[in-house]
């Protein structure tokens, strides 16, 4: 029985390994090894108090192996890669409204513009109590998600309560709705640029964006402030485009995998989309990989000051790996470097001028988790640069959101300084 399972146990995980790999390492340790897992596979399987079946078994050896590695690795079942795909597309099926899970409801946070929801008068604040008739208590967020998510065209019956009136229904079609990653507004003569993740609708969604800027403010316009807090990454193409849409030559960054010839460089093209205006990017702890390849590359190239607190310090780059009828690999396959040679991992992009968030209790509040504080974080391969970042006290009174309000001070002293300068 014990030989059985083990072959069960050998074919599970081989059928995952490509043939030319498994003749490359079919030395006698190599399947040693696979025996000692094969036996522990059994053992846990027969005598674990709790039943698991084989898939569950093999799919948390697989995750042991990976993020053993590093904290990015990963296996992603048909579930996880599907969700994955949906975030790096940018759009779905779907109603369009930004939801989350309040007592067991669904409560919603913000009807997305000219969605089906939002023509359907879904308003901010409503609470979703059953979704076709089948109450939401009892489901997770994700599974509630995962309802109104659906075949375009398709219908779903909402049961809202709303404060002020009796609980109703609403009738909703799904339509394609589009996560939208770029969000813009004027902040005086300076246009600001939101950019949430980089997905594949970034860059066309940037240059929507500077082009609807440049509509309202014309040659009024002074700078642009690059908002790029809190943005976990994304595409790598996407942070290279949007790192050219702001640059006219140079390297924007490189990637180095595990023999020399995976080394790749992506260049800037001819062509800034502000026509060289002054430019602040926003970063704090949250920044991290595509984030910090567009701040690192504008940084470098001194065509922005860099503005917050250290980035989160993510310098690697994952492939998802497709695996027919299993899902997805997501390995770490390379190291990225900003274009002075920078490795950033642990380390993150510090800023040009240091900008805490004000905080009523500075001294009291923890910093946000870092990639150096992530179990099985790689080292740092690359150069360590040194913090000549410039110090700004706190001494005004509270605003709202004072890292921006600074990166707008400094970019009007800077229209005002240039403007002197030429008469």
């Amino acid at each position: 029985m014990r030989k059985l399972i083990t072959a069960f146990a050998f074919s599970a995980i081989l059928s995952l390994v490509p043939a030319a790999a498994i003749a490359a390492d079919s030395d006698e340790e190599t399947f040693r090894q696979l025996e000692l897992f094969g036996d522990i596979f059994e053992r846990v399987r027969s005598q674990y108090v709790d039943e698991r079946t084989d898939k569950e078994l093999i799919e948390f050896a697989i995750n042991g192996m990976l993020q053993a590695l590093d904290p990015h690795s990963s296996y992603l079942n048909e579930d996880s890669f599907r969700d994955m795909q949906v975030q790096t597309r940018g759009e779905f099926g779907g109603l369009g409204i930004e939801v989350t899970m309040e007592q067991g409801l669904v409560r919603v946070v913000s009807p997305i513009d000219d969605t089906p929801a939002a023509r359907a008068g879904i308003e901010a604040g409503d609470l979703i109590t059953h979704l076709d008739g089948q109450t939401v208590l009892g489901l997770t967020l994700s599974e509630a998600v995962d309802k109104m998510r659906g075949r375009i065209g398709s219908n779903i019956k909402l049961t809202i309560r709303r404060e002020g009136r009796d609980t109703f229904d609403v009738a909703v079609t799904r339509d394609v709705i589009r996560i939208k990653s770029v969000r813009s507004r004027v902040e005086g003569n300076v246009g600001y640029v939101r950019i949430t993740t980089f997905n594949e609708q970034t860059d066309d969604g940037l240059t929507a964006a500077i082009s609807d800027i440049k509509k309202k403010l014309g040659d009024e316009m002074i700078g642009v402030v690059l908002d790029l807090r809190r943005n976990p990454g994304g595409l790598l193409d996407q942070a290279v485009k949007v790192s050219d849409a702001f640059l006219d030559r140079g390297e924007i960054v490189s990637t180095r995998g595990r023999d020399k010839g995976d080394s790749q460089r992506f260049n800037a093209h001819k062509g800034d989309l502000t026509n060289g205006l002054p430019m602040v990017v926003l970063i704090n702890g949250g920044s991290a990989s595509a984030s910090e390849i567009v701040a690192g590359a504008l940084q470098d190239h001194k065509r922005a000051v860099v503005m917050g607190t250290e980035s989160f310090g993510k310098g690697s780059v994952q492939t998802i790996m497709p695996i027919p009828g299993h899902g997805a690999m997501r390995l770490t396959t390379a190291s990225y470097f900003t274009p002075s040679g920078r490795s950033i991992q642990q380390t993150g992009i510090s800023p040009d001028i240091l900008v805490e968030p004000v905080r009523i209790e500075t001294e009291e509040t923890p910093r946000g988790l870092r990639e150096r504080d992530l179990r099985n974080a790689r080292d740092n391969e690359g150069l360590e640069s040194d913090d000549g970042a410039v110090v700004v006290s706190e001494e005004t009174a509270p605003l709202r959101d004072y890292q921006l309000a600074r990166a707008l001070d400094l970019l009007k002293g800077m229209a005002t300084y240039n403007l002197r300068a030429t008469n």
